[in-house]
């Protein structure tokens, strides 16, 4: 369990850099966010797994990739896609706040596993997160009194960020499922797949939406944003998403869903953290009563699910 907990942290201290993407390209649509970051990830992990690839391919079944090319869709292109439309709608903040629900809706999605404590233990360390994440948009959508973007806007971005909530909270559970089901492929295995997957669909995607002449798929940028655009998804998809996805797999495998659930806190607390650091300012006394809150739920949550069955079953 706490090789576990460590790499749950790993994987949100990887993805907490998901959310300043989409602020730092507004100009780029959506759809080319997501299919520029996931076919540089395809790109990293084809080049990573190449030597890997013979044994890669006689381990592969139909129904592993089949498994592949639904969690690539639900928890990395379609995700993507509506969280970067979200963020350039209503902003980070209130983006964040429909995104921070996750640990509720894993842990309810995970609620009936064989390996879960009964819901009632994790009451209060699901209170204590849910009360964190309120207070970590609490500042930002009181001062957002004056929002620029019209209302239809901001409305059709809340209703992308709750699409984004339900996408990644069935990717989480499908995979986590997947993974526990099969034992012939590794965390970093799964992880390369995965990508390579993702990858392939992300340049279909890409292609057919530019021969259909979408807006979305075609936009007139100088060369230093074009260089901007590959440098940040390089990042995205080395840090984000092949390493992100890496410790998430080896968090998951190694803890019930209802605790690997709580882990998605952490890529709240770090992208708090790299906001921190890229304002050149320290957390307000909210702020930092939502880390405390956050870092108190998880404790807790690990805590409740270290108890013995026995205890687990008579409370």
């Amino acid at each position: 369990m706490k090789q576990g907990v460590l790499y749950g942290s790993l994987a949100g201290a990887s993805w907490g850099l998901v959310f300043l993407s989409p602020a730092l390209l507004p100009d780029v649509s959506p759809l080319l966010l997501s299919c520029g970051r996931f076919l540089m990830y395809g790109v990293i992990a084809l080049l990573i797994g190449l030597p890997l690839a013979r044994g890669l391919l006689r381990k592969l079944t139909l129904a592993d990739l089949l498994a592949l090319t639904r969690l690539s869709l639900t928890g990395n292109l379609v995700y993507f896609i509506l969280l970067a439309a979200a963020v350039q709608r209503v902003g980070i903040a209130p983006t964040s706040l429909v995104i921070g629900v996750l640990p509720l809706t894993i842990t309810l999605l995970g609620r009936n596993e064989a390996d879960a404590p009964p819901l009632r233990r994790l009451f209060w360390p699901l209170l204590a997160v849910l009360a964190g994440i309120a207070c970590i948009n609490l500042e930002a959508l009181l001062l957002d009194a004056a929002p620029q973007q019209p209302l239809g806007e901001r409305v059709l971005g809340m209703l992308c960020a709750l699409l984004a909530l339900a996408s990644w909270s069935w990717f989480a559970t499908d995979n986590a499922r997947c993974l526990k089901r099969q034992t012939h492929f590794n965390s970093n295995e799964w992880s390369l797949l995965t990508g390579v997957v993702t990858g392939l669909l992300a340049g279909a995607l890409w292609l057919a939406a530019d021969l259909l002449g979408l807006a979305a798929a075609r936009v007139e940028l100088p060369a230093e944003r074009w260089q901007a655009f590959w440098l940040v998804n390089l990042a995205l998809a080395v840090v984000a998403s092949w390493l992100g996805y890496t410790f998430w797999n080896a968090s998951t495998r190694r803890l019930p869903l209802t605790l690997s659930g709580q882990m998605v806190v952490f890529e709240t607390l770090f992208a708090l953290v790299y906001g921190f650091v890229y304002l050149q300012r320290l957390p307000t006394p909210l702020e930092g009563i939502a880390i405390a809150l956050l870092l108190g739920g998880v404790c807790a949550a690990v805590a409740r699910h270290s108890l013995p069955a026995a205890a687990t079953s008579a409370s």
